[in-house]
């Protein structure tokens, strides 16, 4: 493997497991930091809201109180990052908390194939979100290839997004403890 690159899924994944088993990654654990994530986010856009609609710059104080801790455990996912990664990363985790909140109001008014969209979306851009921190898009070198391919050697005709998502389901198993 390159430069550490990731050729296919089956080292992806080969990778994902040697890790695990030496302790090094828990994307288990990573997995529910990042809907804690999300929730924070969701914590200071109410905060937000809060204060504008009733007037009271003690919810506006609140926010900062919360982002810091937001930032903190961003850190613990996203120790490496260049350019506009890191806004990047949560701007995809917000609007996936978001979309899945959008989502879940429109199955509780019985929207069910508008919720499953709502849903599928706010899953592309979560399985974005981890394509792009664990290093599964490429950025080093970058040049013009077919928009759908993950890299070079990429010659699958899914969408990238598609792509993403069953990479993210194969490596991230929230029932191993």
């Amino acid at each position: 493997m390159k430069n550490n690159k990731i050729a296919n899924l089956n080292e992806f994944i080969a990778k994902i497991d040697a890790m695990k088993k030496q302790d090094k990654m828990d994307l288990s654990s990573d997995q529910d930091l990042t809907i804690a994530i999300m929730n924070l986010v969701g914590i200071e856009e109410h905060f937000f809201f809060s204060g504008a609609k009733t007037g009271k710059t003690a919810y506006y104080d609140l926010i900062n109180e919360v982002r810091e801790m937001r930032k903190e455990l961003l850190k613990k996912i996203i120790k490496e990052y260049e350019g506009e990664v890191w806004c990047i990363s949560k701007h995809l985790l917000a609007a996936s908390y978001r979309l899945m909140e959008v989502g879940t109001k429109q199955l509780s008014a019985g929207k069910k194939e508008e919720a499953y969209s709502f849903f599928n979306k706010a899953y592309e851009l979560y399985s974005l979100f981890w394509g792009l921190n664990m290093k599964l898009i490429a950025t080093d070198h970058i040049k013009k290839i077919d928009d759908q391919a993950i890299n070079k050697q990429d010659q699958s005709k899914q969408s990238l997004i598609s792509k993403l998502g069953a990479i993210v389901k194969k490596a991230i198993d929230c029932c191993i403890e």
